[in-house]
């Protein structure tokens, strides 16, 4: 309606200005932000590169900035690039969780990044259990070390990530999850594993399997062996757990490994744990958020039901529920 003294549209019932962002805009610059190009970018959302400058112009046309700098080849966010990825990200989100909205599944995909002790041990029964309640959700897990998940968090490309040792990233939230135990194991004809106490020349003088530099595993061993051992001899630097397992069975060499991720050879009786002279080392396993990044449902779910298991029942491949600690909530977004 029209104000009769002005014959100017009235402010309480004026439409409100018409959006000019498109979600097709931000898909092609999240993708092209997390890639570096827009050849890149433009197949990782199947449109062609000659679109996906397009929409990457016009999305800038429309905010009025400009959101890379053009290096060489390499598109690299600037500061405006930086303050509107997360914020492209959560809305892409919010967007696919509406679109499953209205389907049977009701579930938008739940996306993880796991170090390899906790992918390859502990989340999969928490996933086989979690996937009974969310049947039409599909789950993308990857298992990398504990420095390529916090990249993965920090990028937008997972909605959680979960990780072994301390850690920090001025954009996440890094929360402790369980406590987990290094161990030292053997062969079970090594010969140091008749021998009831391991003293620390002994442990000096033998040779180590011990997992790949990155890894938080091998951070926490370096820390614990270094420290009380000094110089020790590597003789195997292994990219898995599994690898490490079967290296140290042959009896090559000790292994240091996660309790958890031993749990299975220790059973079977391909490895025995040795008792030594050195310190109880424990470590605190850890679940990474973004700070800016507004989890789905789903994701949210997952990683309430997460904070609810107790660590020894996973190893079983039975998760069960424990009292919850003051670790065990979900962290807050900041505000």
């Amino acid at each position: 309606m029209l104000n009769q003294k002005t014959d100017q549209p009235d402010t309480l019932t004026a439409l409100p200005q018409r959006l000019r962002l498109t979600l097709r805009q931000l898909e092609v610059f999240v993708a092209t932000a997390r890639t570096g190009s827009t050849r890149s970018g433009a197949d990782r959302v199947a449109r062609s590169q000659s679109a996906a400058s397009a929409a990457i112009a016009e999305l800038e046309s429309t905010l009025g900035v400009t959101l890379f700098d053009r290096v060489r080849r390499r598109l690299l966010l600037n500061e405006n690039g930086r303050a509107l990825l997360p914020k492209a990200s959560s809305l892409l989100d919010q967007a696919a969780e509406t679109e499953h909205l209205f389907t049977g599944a009701h579930a938008a995909p739940l996306r993880v990044a796991a170090s390899l002790t906790i992918g390859e041990v502990l989340l999969p029964p928490l996933l086989a259990l979690w996937k009974q309640s969310h049947a039409g959700s599909p789950v993308h897990i990857a298992v990398a070390n504990t420095s390529e998940v916090i990249d993965a968090v920090a990028s937008f490309d997972v909605d959680v990530g979960f990780i072994e040792g301390p850690q920090s990233h001025p954009d996440l939230t890094v929360s402790p999850w369980l406590t987990d135990e290094l161990i030292v194991v053997a062969a079970p004809g090594h010969a140091l594993a008749r021998v009831r106490r391991v003293g620390l020349e002994a442990l000096r003088a033998s040779r180590w399997a011990l997992r790949e530099p990155g890894s938080g595993t091998r951070e926490a061993s370096d820390r614990w062996l270094l420290e009380h051992l000094g110089s020790v001899e590597i003789g195997f630097e292994l990219g898995s757990s599994e690898t490490l397992r079967r290296v140290v069975a042959t009896g090559a060499a000790l292994g240091c490994l996660s309790r958890h991720a031993a749990a299975g050879a220790l059973a079977s009786g391909s490895l025995v744990e040795l008792r030594t002279l050195l310190p109880r080392q424990d470590r605190r396993l850890a679940i990474v958020l973004h700070r800016n990044k507004q989890l789905g449902r789903g994701a949210r779910d997952f990683v309430e039901h997460c904070l609810a298991a107790d660590a020894s029942s996973l190893t079983r491949g039975f998760p069960v529920a424990r009292d919850r600690t003051p670790h065990g909530r979900l962290p807050t977004k900041p505000t």
